[in-house]
């Protein structure tokens, strides 16, 4: 393929968050190097206590340290202080496939995407293992259930991002569910996005996995629920009012029943009870109303700063390479 114009090159920043990764960075920082030349990679060290720091630098990456624990702390620092018109995000661990980087960045160019996700293809049974697998599944649809069905794969690691997008996204998750929070954004602000299936392969036999199943699992999912009662407030209330509306309404026919058939209302705790739920009921259904409105107003005010993000390179000019 002929080589992009010099003038027409977007600058490319490798953006690779990690914590004791000694064992494979420098096969990341190596296998991005040949697969990006032009780019610049960064490593954000986020308190390793191996030699983490020592190889990357050695392998010729710029490295900066975040002392924040988290995945998230250490993104968030990324975003902000990286410059650059195209970010690739990929995880230290060398499980994804650096080759694969040019495609995904033109797709991104070619379509003017905010986002391409590189959704996981495992080529070996080690690689993805059961529990993380069922999780992802899950996750993944209870966000599209919600937020739109646009990704298969919304827990990967490797993403390629617009500058508008990095620099419009607020960054609030401090761990792993910081990959649920960039999907949820980008659902929410409606941004182009697209998704490519990528191989993911074992990570090396002397690095261990960060994520904790079950605990890092319990923090996603507590996201979710957050997320879908600040951004779907409506739905999240209206829930709340239905299920408290049917338990008014059971408590209720008995005491009616028997006021028809006796004119009396001796279970009268009873009838207090049942008129005090049908009127959290119709608050709950009140705070979704009102809730809605104001996240419309927070909604149009993260559009119009995703707006406001100047973009430097116009990718209407970008040509496959």
């Amino acid at each position: 393929m002929e080589r992009m114009p010099e003038s027409h090159r977007p600058e490319i920043a490798v953006m690779v968050p990690c914590l004791n990764e000694q064992a494979a960075i420098a096969q990341v920082i190596a296998d991005f190097r040949k697969a990006l030349p032009d780019a610049v990679i960064f490593v954000y060290d986020n308190g390793s206590t191996d030699d983490t720091v020592r190889v990357a630098r050695e392998a010729g990456a710029v490295v900066r340290s975040e002392p924040l624990k988290g995945k998230g702390n250490a993104m968030r620092r990324m975003f902000a202080d990286i410059e650059a018109d195209v970010y690739v995000l990929v995880d230290g661990d060398d499980t994804y496939d650096a080759s694969a980087a040019p495609q995904l960045i033109q797709k991104l160019l070619e379509e003017s995407l905010d986002m391409v996700n590189g959704a996981r293809i495992e080529t070996s049974q080690e690689a993805y293992r059961l529990g993380h697998h069922f999780g992802n599944v899950m996750l993944s649809s209870l966000v599209a259930w919600f937020f739109g069905a646009r990704f298969k794969d919304m827990l990967s690691g490797y993403r390629i991002m617009s500058r508008r997008f990095v620099k419009s996204f607020p960054a609030l998750a401090t761990g792993f569910e910081i990959e649920t929070e960039l999907t949820v954004h980008a659902l929410q602000l409606r941004a182009p996005v697209g998704e490519v299936p990528t191989k993911y392969r074992e990570r090396p036999p002397a690095s261990s996995s960060k994520l904790r199943t079950i605990p890092d699992g319990i923090r996603i999912m507590r996201l979710i629920m957050r997320l879908i009662r600040e951004e779907k407030p409506l739905e999240f209330f209206s829930w709340a009012a239905a299920l408290l509306t049917v338990l008014a309404l059971a408590l209720a026919l008995p005491v009616l029943q028997e006021y028809l058939a006796t004119g009396l209302v001796p279970r009268l705790p009873t009838a207090v009870l049942s008129m005090g739920l049908m009127l959290l009921g119709f608050l709950s259904l009140a705070c979704g109303l009102i809730l809605a409105t104001v996240t419309r107003g927070r909604n149009e005010a993260k559009r119009l700063q995703y707006l406001n993000v100047p973009i430097r390179f116009s990718r209407t000019t970008a040509k496959a390479e």
